[in-house]
């Protein structure tokens, strides 16, 4: 029986893909050698250690439908799009050594035609006249018996949603955590006109089976086609929750301050895990009150715009002569925690 496994998803939910990752790497045996190709569709994806409101812009994600998803594995913050090919290699230790991974890879793209190479820990790049650009970038997970390697491949991705979506808005947060390294990006269809993800895709399951001197039928998956994945539910419930994507994040601090025309206002949050644990108000406007009372209700509420609108609802029943005033706080605090 072989050792070999190779699986492909058709899902294009980064939630569902990376759950399957996460189940399969928890139950694999300690002799398999896995492969499992994939791609997402409008998606930030963030290291474990990250902060999504440091590393992305997170209102202008919530209003375009893209989706925030944090994989279990370190590095950073990746735009990805069907123009972009995810895959992940995984095997048990001794066996398990990134090095291989990548030169399967490498080989993998040589047969379409690409001679990329490898640059730093966890990138490949290609050598052009502009100097070299990154088309892949990887990261890694390991546990006493066996490890991953994944990453991305840069196919035809919109490199100007990446940067529409990796520029965080330029909030005043003092934040702990693994920040983004940008770096000079590229698409491999710039180079090679005729580049595709089922080419590459076909480069690279080549490359593998020829490495380990074996061949297998894939397994194509999706929610509708579901291999034996125990836990697989309780998995993608952790994988696609707030609790994990967003509050997940290290502990930071938040500032800002404005000027409103009935007067000048200030805030500090402290949060933890999403939530808002020190909320502090200063203000020079004549009736302060609604912003003590909010600043009590906002303590251990989750960071989140929608807290927001739920305060300012109740606000404006208990204070209805600062409608107006209510509205242009409302509209400020939404942009900032967005």
């Amino acid at each position: 029986m072989s050792t070999l496994r190779l699986l492909i998803s058709e899902s294009f939910d980064p939630w569902f893909n990376l759950a399957v990752e996460e189940t399969i790497f928890r139950q694999m045996s300690a002799d398999q050698r896995v492969m499992f190709l994939w791609r997402n569709a409008d998606t930030v994806v963030i290291g474990r250690a990250q902060n999504p409101w440091k590393e992305c812009n997170t209102r202008r994600m919530e209003e375009d439908n893209v989706r925030l998803a944090r994989r279990s594995s370190g590095g950073g913050a990746v735009f990805q799009d069907l123009g972009n090919t995810c895959f992940t290699f995984m095997a048990g230790k001794p066996e398990y050594d990134k090095t291989i991974s990548t030169q399967i890879i490498v080989n993998g793209l040589a047969q379409v035609g690409i001679d990329a190479q490898v640059s730093g820990r966890n990138d490949l790049v290609l050598n052009t006249d502009n100097g070299p650009r990154k088309i892949s970038g990887s990261a890694y997970r390991e546990t006493r018996d066996r490890g991953f390697h994944h990453g991305t491949l840069l196919i035809n991705t919109d490199l100007n949603r990446l940067a529409n979506y990796l520029n965080p808005d330029p909030k005043k947060l003092q934040a702990k955590g693994i920040t983004s390294v940008r770096s000079r990006v590229a698409n491999l269809c710039e180079l090679v006109s005729d580049i595709s993800h089922e080419k590459v895709c076909e480069g690279i399951i080549n490359s593998f089976f020829s490495h380990y001197g074996e061949t297998v039928v894939a397994e194509y998956i999706s929610p509708d086609k579901l291999p034996d994945l125990p836990n697989f539910a309780e998995t993608f419930a952790k994988q696609s929750s707030w609790e994990w994507n967003f509050g997940q994040a290290p502990a930071f601090s938040h500032y800002s301050d404005t000027r409103f025309s009935w007067g000048g206002i200030e805030f500090h949050f402290d949060i933890e895990k999403g939530v808002i644990t020190r909320c502090q108000f200063y203000t020079d406007s004549l009736d302060p009150s609604p912003l003590e009372w909010m600043s009590n209700q906002l303590t251990g509420r989750v960071y989140q715009a929608n807290t927001i609108r739920t305060l300012i609802q109740q606000m404006t029943q208990q204070w209805p002569d600062l409608t107006e005033q209510l509205a242009d706080l409302e509209h400020w605090l939404v942009h900032e925690l967005s």
